[in-house]
C-alpha cells in the first residue's frame, strides 16, 4: 500500500466504481434506508483519536477527531460540525468544517464538505450544547470537489471517498486533495493525501489510512 505508482493506479478505478453507483434522482427514502442514515451519524458522531496508532506505527501522530450532530431541528441534514487537531494543540484545530449527510440511493451516502467563518474563533465548539447555533446552511461556503460517497458494504461499514482530482488544496504545494474513508461501529479510518499539478504526493502518509478509535464523549 506504501508504493506510490500503485496507489495512483488505484484511484482511476475507485473513482469510476464510485461514479457507477451514482443513481437517478428523487428516490423517495424508505424507513430502512433513514435508519441506515441515522446509523452513517451515529457512528460518526464522537470523539475519536489516533493515539494507539501513534504509539506503534512510526510516522504517525495522535490527531484527536471531534464530530457533533448540529442544527437537528433542520429536516435537510443530518448536519455535523467537525473538528480536527493534533493532541498536543488541542486548542489550535488544523481542521474545522461542517459535513451534511444524506441519502444518494439505496445502501449510498454522500457527505458534503463546507467551510464556515470565522473558524479559529469558533475551536472547541463541540463542548456546546449546540454548536454553531448561531450560524445556518446560507453562511456556509461549500469545499466544491470534496464531497466524500459512502457504499454500505456487506459486513456494515460504510466505505468510500472522493472523486477524481476536483477537491483543490494547496496545503504543502498541494494542487488537490483525496480522502478514503471507512466508517465503523468503532472507528474510522480516513486516508488523506495531498498531491501536486503532477500528480505526486506531497503530504498524508504513504502505508494507509489513520485509524481513528472512538472514545467516550468527554462532555
Amino acid at each position: 500500500m506504501g508504493d506510490v505508482s500503485i496507489l495512483r493506479t488505484m484511484r482511476t478505478p475507485i473513482c469510476i466504481a464510485l461514479i457507477a453507483l451514482l443513481p437517478a434522482c428523487g428516490a423517495p427514502k424508505s424507513v430502512e434506508e433513514t435508519s441506515k442514515l441515522d446509523r452513517l451519524l451515529m457512528w460518526m458522531s464522537g470523539s475519536f483519536s489516533s493515539a494507539a496508532q501513534a504509539k506503534s506505527t512510526e510516522g504517525y501522530f495522535d490527531i484527536r477527531l471531534e464530530m457533533v450532530p448540529i442544527w437537528t431541528e433542520r429536516t435537510d441534514g443530518p448536519w455535523m460540525y467537525v473538528e480536527q487537531a493534533v493532541a498536543a494543540a488541542l486548542e489550535r484545530p488544523y481542521r474545522q468544517r461542517v459535513y451534511r449527510l444524506r441519502k444518494v440511493d439505496d445502501g449510498l451516502y454522500e457527505s458534503r464538505v463546507y467551510a464556515f467563518p470565522d473558524a479559529k474563533e469558533r475551536a472547541g465548539a463541540w463542548k456546546k450544547d449546540k454548536p454553531l447555533a448561531d450560524l445556518s446552511p446560507k453562511d456556509l461556503e461549500e469545499k466544491t470537489g470534496c464531497a466524500v460517497l459512502l457504499k454500505l458494504r456487506d459486513d456494515g461499514a460504510f466505505a468510500g471517498g472522493t472523486l477524481g482530482m476536483g477537491c483543490e488544496n494547496t496545503f504543502g504545494g498541494a494542487a488537490y486533495a483525496t480522502s478514503f474513508v471507512t466508517v465503523f461501529e468503532d472507528r474510522i479510518e480516513a486516508w488523506d493525501r495531498g498531491y501536486d499539478k503532477d500528480n505526486k504526493p506531497v503530504w498524508g502518509p504513504d502505508a494507509g489510512p489513520y485509524v481513528f478509535r472512538k472514545s467516550v464523549d468527554p462532555r
